[in-house]
């Protein structure tokens, strides 16, 4: 944190409040870098694919990371500290996080960065291509908004696996890989015709769901404490989930897959040092 002196301040007044206060302010942070680079709209009309490649190659590098130094390997080590059996405990998180996600995707229509409206998932509706791209990403903005909800309710166990610091580098990681998410649904709305302000709105919006999976995150492990381990494992399985599912796929979609995985790397490697220098 010393190398951050010009934030502790406002760190120090953070820390202090209650957790599910922290949840939600530091998921308005993520949804507020969602809306930055859904403002990208407004400077260009169109970006580089290679470009967008490797942002959502950085994006699933950064959750990829998050999940296992921010959540998993916490929620073993917490696992231990309550007497719980704790690969156990982690396993069964892990595929419920996926499964959950897998129920949603099942059912909320939705379509995919770069796919035809015709390859749509979900139940079938007429709702316009717009909703659906919105959708997609809002999707994966639930495990996002609800790991870091989870992080901050956990401090409140007094466990040493888990600290207000931990908690912070994980929103800032989430917040930094928001950018081209925020970005990968305002521009290609943009190229197809809408106004800035309508893309850059439509960008923005698939954010406002992590507020809310923040802070109920936070209240629900603070209630039964003996969860926590399989909440955090829970928001890793859902976060690996979305990144095998959506991200990958949609990062080499257009064959640039040097360029997807050095971002992935890249991602990886942010996450790793916020978690372990903040953390």
């Amino acid at each position: 944190m010393a190398k951050f002196f010009y934030l502790r301040p406002m760190i120090a007044w953070l820390e202090v409040q209650h957790p599910v206060v922290q949840a939600l302010l530091a998921t308005l942070f993520t949804w507020g870098v969602t809306a930055l680079g859904a403002s990208l709209v407004f400077f260009f009309k169109r970006i580089n694919r290679k470009v967008l490649d490797g942002m959502m190659g950085f994006a699933a590098g950064v959750m990829i990371a998050a999940s296992f130094w921010s959540l998993l390997n916490p929620a073993i080590e917490m696992a231990e500290q309550m007497g719980q059996t704790a690969w156990l405990s982690a396993a069964l998180g892990f595929m419920l996080g996926g499964v959950f996600i897998w129920s949603i995707d099942r059912i909320l229509p939705h379509l995919h960065v770069g796919f035809p409206r015709e390859q749509a998932e979900g139940i079938n509706t007429s709702w316009h291509r717009s909703i659906l791209l919105v959708l997609a990403i809002t999707l994966h903005n639930i495990p996002e908004g609800l790991a870091v909800g989870v992080a901050f309710g956990a401090v409140a166990a007094g466990l040493p696996s888990a600290s207000f610091a931990a908690a912070l580098a994980l929103a800032i990681g989430i917040g930094i890989q928001n950018f081209p998410e925020g970005a990968s649904v305002a521009l290609p709305l943009r190229r197809e015709g809408f106004s800035r302000w309508k893309s850059f709105t439509y960008g923005q919006l698939s954010g406002v769901v992590e507020p809310i999976a923040g802070m109920i995150g936070a209240f629900a492990v603070m209630q039964v404490q003996p969860l926590l381990p399989y909440a955090l494992s829970f928001a890793a399985g859902a976060m690996i989930f979305v990144v095998v599912e959506e991200l990958i796929p949609e990062s080499q979609l257009n064959q640039h897959t040097d360029i997807a995985t050095l971002g992935a790397m890249g991602g990886f490697t942010v996450m790793m040092i916020l978690d372990v220098a903040l953390g």
